[in-house]
């Protein structure tokens, strides 16, 4: 990509994710096996940087899921040391519905400078507006935002509908509804998820499967000043989401708010 069409913006990636170097490729072929996407990267912190500094990103909103309930301290821990490593990185923790502690998990996330937590439904295999995640819910209202992996057409666990539940019944719980709040699902996202000051989508995992009109549609019927640039890493490159950005063709004050403006002022950053 030429740099003149991005070295004037700042650029923040609002949904990357990282592993320890030692799982980070059989974690990344993972991910690739279950959606069944090859993926454009290794989810290291140092190849995530990488992929970022083409394009110019300035910060990462870093995170790692927890597919069983004896990870969370792990992760929560590994999160925070990359964040120690790398001052770019804003890292947001875990946790799981079958956590024994969840008052426990929150209090390390707290105590570790997290910002917030990452849940994904699907590959935790949950219903997010269960009663068991509402347990979460209840403890991070207020205090940590939650980035919530959104849509899914091979699973129910975290459809649109659940994503509205969860802001109908925690009104002040900031969510960030990743995929711009259902991937594969937009046309039920659309229909139920409104934004308001505690919610807002990120638009990664989205551009690849659409036009840039219908890209368009979406960021503009949830409103430009409510939606997040994220990449989704290690599932695609910072300079191929970019472009595919830029393609949309929004006007340059809508661009400056989505690359970066939103995601700081939404987090107070």
């Amino acid at each position: 990509m030429n740099k003149d069409i991005y070295e004037n913006y700042e650029i923040i990636d609002a949904h990357a994710h990282i592993f320890p170097e030692k799982i980070a490729e059989v974690a990344t072929v993972s991910i690739g096996e279950f959606y069944d996407i090859p993926m454009k990267g290794c989810g290291s912190s140092e190849k995530l940087i990488e992929s970022g500094k083409k394009i110019g990103v300035s910060r990462y909103l870093v995170c790692s899921t927890a597919t069983t309930a004896h990870q969370i301290s792990a992760i929560n821990s590994f999160i925070s040391e990359e964040c120690k490593l790398h001052p770019e990185f804003y890292g947001f923790g875990t946790t799981h519905t079958h956590s024994a502690d969840l008052d426990a998990d929150v209090e390390q996330m707290l105590s570790l400078g997290l910002h917030g937590v990452k849940l994904h439904p699907d590959f935790q295999k949950f219903n997010a507006d269960s009663p068991e995640a509402y347990k979460i819910y209840e403890r991070i209202e207020g205090k940590l935002p939650l980035l919530i992996h959104c849509g899914d057409n091979r699973y129910d666990f975290s459809a649109p509908q659940r994503i509205a539940n969860i802001h109908k019944d925690f009104p002040k719980l900031k969510i960030l509804a990743a995929h711009l709040g259902g991937y594969q699902r937009w046309n039920d996202a659309e229909k139920l998820l409104t934004p308001d000051d505690y919610l807002r989508f990120d638009i990664s995992s989205s551009m690849a499967f659409m036009t840039p009109e219908r890209a368009g549609e979406l960021i503009h019927k949830y409103g430009s000043e409510n939606c997040f640039f994220g990449v989704d890493f290690p599932m695609w490159t910072h300079e191929e989401e970019l472009e595919r950005f830029f393609a949309i063709g929004l006007t340059e004050k809508e661009n400056r708010m989505i690359l970066a403006e939103n995601f700081k002022n939404f987090l107070g950053i």
